[in-house]
């Protein structure tokens, strides 16, 4: 009787399960690209470079981590990380030339309106007899006196005269008096005059009472146009006062480039 030895049957083993794939980490490198394209853009126009400042920057640190990462083999997108970082650079360099020339222009822009305020502000005084005086700002002028500004015009208040208002006259009360008189802008500087802004105010008495200005076919008309360098232009006006005033201050504005000056006239 023979003997045999049973083995138990063998079955194949199978392998371990392989790794799953891990997803590429491209999302640096793409807001890196991104930013960059808008950083380019937003520094073109030169007065936002204050953003194409900030998107340059942030681009070209996410571009940089981004190509950190792809080199490690986790992103795919190297070259959106690299596009971002070349465009994150270009968008600093466009901010930055961004910045000079905005700070230019607008330090040149309020050089440019300080001289213009204070170019030809502040008159001298010239009295009626052709003296020179003292800056006329903040004082008062007398009848004759001349308001000279450095740009050469010449503002000059005649002394006041009594004027017989009509019927039909505006700004005139019955039993007050009226008195007119006579002002004459002079340039002779290099530059025209815009005269239709020159206006007047006046006050009268110790009280200061305001001093209507009179309208009617003979006084009251404004000044108006151009005044041309080497010409005047002269206009008569007449105010309404009490009956008992003995002096009529006018104020003369000529206009935003030049100070208002005062004559105060006896009456």
């Amino acid at each position: 009787m023979s003997q045999y030895t049973q083995h138990p049957q063998q079955y194949p083993q199978q392998g371990a399960p392989a790794p799953a794939p891990v997803a590429a980490r491209n999302g640096l490198g793409t807001a890196a690209l991104v930013l960059g394209i808008v950083g380019v853009l937003a520094g073109l126009p030169m007065f936002l470079f204050w953003l194409a400042g900030t998107l340059g920057l942030i681009g070209l640190i996410l571009g940089i981590t981004g190509r950190g990462r792809a080199k490690r083999g986790e992103a795919t997108n190297k070259g959106a990380a690299t596009t971002g970082v070349v465009l994150g650079a270009v968008a600093l360099a466009l901010s930055l030339v961004g910045a000079v020339v905005t700070f230019a222009v607008v330090s040149e822009t309020v050089d440019e309106i300080s001289k213009s305020a204070s170019g030809s502000s502040a008159p001298k005084a010239k009295g009626a007899d052709g003296a020179a005086g003292e800056e006329a700002t903040g004082e008062t002028l007398a009848a004759g006196d001349s308001a000279v500004y450095d740009d050469n015009l010449t503002i000059t208040v005649s002394g006041p005269k009594p004027y017989s208002a009509s019927e039909y006259a505006v700004g005139h009360t019955k039993g007050n008096k009226a008195y007119q008189v006579t002002v004459v802008i002079e340039n002779a500087g290099k530059e025209k005059f815009d005269a239709s802004l020159v206006t007047a105010d006046a006050r009268a008495g110790k009280n200061g009472v305001n001093a209507e200005q009179i309208f009617d076919g003979k006084v009251g008309a404004p000044f108006g146009g151009t005044v041309l360098p080497g010409k005047k232009a002269t206009a008569t006006w007449a105010f309404d006062t009490p009956a008992a005033a003995g002096n009529l201050t006018i104020e003369i504005s000529p206009g935003l480039d030049h100070d208002d000056v005062i004559w105060d006239l006896k009456l």
